[in-house]
């Protein structure tokens, strides 16, 4: 075989041994520098296996508690473990364990299901030969037939550590059906993305219940899943037969990226842990005709309408001086969605310290800038909004009209947002009480 021309045969490109072109060894000597570990590099293993939280999942094989039974679960593709193990296959590949229904939150079992108040068949699992139940269809909690012959139902949902995501109130009526037919109920605990210190946001007030919002907490409540099924059933009075299986080396002050754990979207619009983070101020946006970014990349993260200057927008955000957040002037176009196909102005929340960060305060502090920049085009969304027909969707999201009421005002953010820390002093106090962590 003849050299290749310019160079003595057996003699290496470059300083290295490698034989490889100079260009191609700089580009792979970069991708060792910057990738030296790699998620897939030993299948069947966590994710992260020197931090990995243990999951409420974990324990719940290992135990066996679930031999001789048969169960159904609540689930969807979130409810995976740090090896991405689904919940649903654990459980079917488990000796003695009988799987006899799958039940799926909003957007279905499997996600597949983008927006509000779509509505998800009931079907049948063809690999599994297990029946199908969509608890986001013409009924929101589980009917005597779906639970009939169950000994126990698992519920592994992941939520984000806001009071309007409706997984928490799919299992809190999971508790109500399980306790009206005497089903016991194993909620598998998972992380808060978002942390357990922070509390934060609006109270529900009483006669402002809905889907987005059963019980009187505030937009960021600081609990887990497992401590708040704790809160619905003793509190508020629930009343079944519930057993939380804990995490395991989980610290109230940790985010999602200190878990170990791979994120993986627990509903189409929240794709990243940057996502979750401004979730409980930017969800707010659903309550009006602005763009709260979905049909990007960036959903609630990138705020805007097609009548917004994006730099002196931005500008004047910025100059309010909000902890741990930066306004970026953006103009984007969503896919689909409010404004679809029309360019936005408006900015992106960069998150700079989330310890200081306050989701809520920055979600209003942007709302009362876009009322105060265009008044006449500002506009509230109108009923419905989550099957609820009387009352405006942004009150069903504050869970009051106060919000509504400041905004229209154009008060400044901290003063609304002062309002709001004597009835989180009063939830604290009640949470405690419900607190594993």
């Amino acid at each position: 075989m003849l050299p290749a021309r310019g160079r003595p045969a057996g003699r290496p490109y470059g300083i290295c041994a490698c034989r490889l072109p100079p260009a191609a060894c700089r580009l792979l000597l970069l991708f060792v520098l910057n990738y030296p570990i790699l998620p897939f590099a030993s299948l069947g293993r966590p994710y992260n296996r020197s931090m990995s939280v243990a999951l409420g999942s974990d324990r719940l094989f290992d135990s066996g508690m679930l031999k001789g039974r048969r169960i159904g679960i609540v689930a969807n593709p979130a409810s995976i473990d740090a090896s991405f193990r689904h919940v649903v296959d654990r459980a079917a590949s488990t000796p003695g364990v009988t799987l006899a229904a799958v039940f799926g939150p909003q957007h279905g079992f499997r996600a597949d299901v983008q927006d509000n108040m779509i509505e998800s068949p009931h079907g049948r699992d063809a690999r599994r030969r297990v029946p199908v139940y969509s608890l986001y269809s013409e009924t929101r909690e589980p009917t005597a037939e779906m639970l009939a012959g169950l000994d126990v139902l698992v519920i592994d949902l992941q939520d984000v550590g806001a009071r309007i995501y409706t997984f928490v109130y799919t299992m809190a009526n999971c508790l109500r059906a399980a306790a009206r037919h005497n089903v016991p109920v194993i909620v598998c605990d998972r992380p808060n993305p978002i942390g357990g210190v922070a509390v934060e946001g609006p109270m529900l007030l009483e006669g402002y219940e809905s889907f987005v919002g059963l019980f009187q907490v505030p937009m960021r409540h600081g609990m887990t899943i497992g401590e708040l099924a704790r809160l619905f059933n003793e509190h508020f009075g629930i009343g079944a037969e519930l057993d939380v299986l804990p995490l395991e080396g989980w610290r109230r002050d940790m985010y999602w990226d200190q878990t170990g754990l791979p994120w993986i979207i627990p509903s189409p619009n929240m794709p990243t842990l940057d996502t979750a983070i401004v979730y409980p101020g930017g969800v707010l946006f659903e309550g009006t005709r602005l763009s709260e970014g979905r049909g990007t990349t960036r959903p609630f993260e990138m705020l805007g309408a097609p009548w917004i200057d994006a730099e002196p927008f931005a500008t004047r955000l910025n100059a309010m001086k909000i902890e741990g957040a930066w306004f970026r002037p953006v103009v984007f176009e969503p896919t689909f969605h409010e404004h679809a196909g029309q360019a936005c102005g408006g900015c992106q929340i960069h998150v700079t310290d989330r310890a200081r960060f306050r989701p809520v305060l920055a979600g209003v502090a942007v709302m009362g800038e876009f009322h105060r920049s265009a008044p006449g085009q500002f506009a509230w969304r109108q009923p419905p909004y989550e099957y609820v027909h009387d009352r405006m969707p942004i009150d069903i999201l504050a869970g009051s009209p106060r919000l509504r009421e400041a905004i229209e005002a154009d008060l400044p953010a901290r003063e609304i947002a002062a309002e709001w820390d004597e009835p989180v002093v009063r939830f604290e106090t009640i949470r405690a009480k419900y607190l594993v962590y």
